[in-house]
């Protein structure tokens, strides 16, 4: 169904951009197929205003002309829906050149590097890429997960969702019906944020956990999207950004450089081993399996038994 609005709402748009005079409702109906298949003239009526509407909202300036015998037309000019000149410096082209290449490994590699091509052609001069020439590093964002591409579509049309989920210390997957409201990547790994209907309350879910196919469902939202600094604020404080006390772990010597990175205090044990204090937030304890046999939590009694359990869940498999 948004396809075919999608295409609907272009079609009408050809034709207000491609006409020099106003066209009438009468003929805008007849040159549109899905205006010829509406099952009465006020259900026509309905959809092409409620398609005006969403043409304007877009940006799309159109003009209502009414003619001599009385008659309303409409046309969109293409003076009044033509851009300004696009005038970009060398940083600015720099910054968008490597926001482009950030997306090389993603659903958006073709949009990205199409947009980049057209500024190209408009005159958007050729900044010199420190990334690909001076350095071995390069921006990327790894999109392994097939569910992201259904994901980033139902967040971008505010489409309810359902899909079959693993959590880190479940045997079995299960079913969420979810609102989704935006994708984030977090150290490497990407997050769905949204609202768990059969739950009732904000949730995130990270997507390498998702098994099987994203399904999508008819219907609107049932919960107010919120902010979207309040949903990336979530995806750090579910994902062990937020920390609110600290944790004493050992580490193996030469592993985990990570958590070495994120240690308030490191003292080295001997045998191997080395002490470290880090933040403690909600999340860490998935993180820290990630590192298996190299971990071992001291301290606090609660996060080294949700250590061991996901650890157990995971030798069930």
């Amino acid at each position: 169904m948004a396809i075919a609005k999608a295409e609907r709402l272009m079609n009408l748009a050809l034709c207000l951009l491609g006409t020099r005079r106003p066209l009438s409702k009468r003929e805008l109906r007849g040159s549109i197929e899905a205006y010829l298949e509406a099952g009465s003239d006020d259900a026509f009526n309905r959809m092409f205003e409620r398609d005006k509407d969403d043409l304007r909202e877009l940006g799309l300036v159109i003009e209502t002309v009414e003619s001599l015998d009385g008659d309303t037309g409409y046309l969109a000019r293409r003076d009044s829906n033509r851009l300004p000149p696009i005038t970009l410096d060398a940083e600015e082209a720099a910054a968008l050149g490597l926001a482009a290449k950030v997306w090389q490994q993603a659903r958006l590699a073709g949009a990205a590097s199409g947009a980049l091509q057209k500024l190209r052609a408009a005159g958007m001069p050729e900044a010199e890429d420190a990334y690909e020439v001076h350095s071995a590093l390069e921006p990327r964002i790894p999109v392994h997960e097939a569910a992201f591409e259904p994901l980033m579509l139902a967040c971008r049309d505010r489409r309810p969702v359902t899909f079959d989920y693993r959590k880190a210390n479940a045997a079995r997957p299960e079913q969420r019906q979810v609102e989704p409201w935006t994708l984030e990547c977090w150290r490497g790994h990407w997050y769905l944020a949204g609202w768990d209907r059969d739950r009732g309350a904000e949730r995130v879910f990270r997507l390498s956990r998702i098994t099987g196919r994203v399904r999508s469902r008819a219907g609107t939202f049932t919960a107010e999207v919120p902010d979207v600094v309040t949903v990336r604020e979530t995806v750090e404080s579910w994902a062990g950004e937020t920390a609110t006390r600290t944790a004493l772990i050992r580490l193996r010597t030469g592993a985990g450089y990570p958590l070495r990175s994120r240690a308030i205090s490191v003292r080295e044990l001997g045998d191997g081993w080395d002490e470290l204090e880090i933040p403690y937030g909600h999340g860490l304890d998935a993180w820290l399996v990630e590192f298996g046999p190299d971990v071992v939590v001291r301290e606090p009694a609660d996060l080294r038994a949700d250590v061991v359990d996901r650890l157990r869940a995971v030798a069930q498999d």
